[in-house]
């Protein structure tokens, strides 16, 4: 389907789920198959990696879901790197529902789970950099990220010639940010960066 959505489970079977109302809950399960349609259909246009239902499995309690009803209307991941940071990837939102408030929504539920985690900043790589730049990130060096960032980075077609940006976002002022060249052992100064992870069409 080009449309990038699949049909979910009824919004009944969904916990949480309120009738006619934009729900953000953790996702299960059951919400693999919309996942993978909703990100296939941008990975298919080349704004985001492609994955498997394994992949999906496997980080299924990283993923975040926005439902309207019935209907998967985006999805948004927090993936952990570090004990202080981690990284906002997989964020998609179906074609009909942009510009409606459900990326932002998504981000900022992301950015509450983070900060409940107890994480000091949070980080993405994105085509949009104005939509996270309006939700306080900013620009920094790929190079500043943590070396495990890359390993999507082997299975991009876009190895090579990679043209996202990378934004940050501190959660705590009381604290030295930890993503620096001199946090040894996890950082790396790459000098042809590469993709990592798709930020798509918000």
């Amino acid at each position: 389907m080009r449309d990038g959505i699949a049909k979910p489970a009824a919004a009944e079977d969904h916990p949480g789920t309120a009738a006619g109302g934009l729900v953000m809950r953790k996702a299960a399960m059951r919400d693999i198959p919309a996942l993978l349609q909703l990100i296939d259909f941008y990975a298919a246009e080349g704004v985001m990696l492609p994955r498997t239902e394994f992949e999906i499995s496997e980080n299924i309690r990283d993923f975040t879901v926005a439902y309207f009803g019935s209907q998967l209307l985006g999805c948004g991941a927090l993936h952990f790197y570090t004990p202080t940071s981690g990284e906002i990837r997989s964020l998609a939102v179906a074609p009909q529902a942009k510009r409606q408030g459900v990326g932002i929504s998504l981000t900022k539920t992301l950015e509450l789970e983070a900060i409940n985690c107890g994480l000091h900043e949070i980080f993405a790589f994105t085509y949009v950099v104005d939509f996270f730049r309006k939700l306080g990130f900013t620009e920094v060096d790929r190079g500043r990220l943590p070396l495990k960032v890359w390993k999507d980075c082997l299975s991009c077609r876009k190895f090579q010639c990679c043209d996202e940006v990378a934004v940050l976002k501190a959660l705590r002022t009381d604290t030295t940010p930890t993503l620096t060249p001199n946090f040894a052992g996890e950082l790396i100064q790459l000098s042809s960066p590469a993709v990592n992870e798709t930020v798509a069409r918000i």
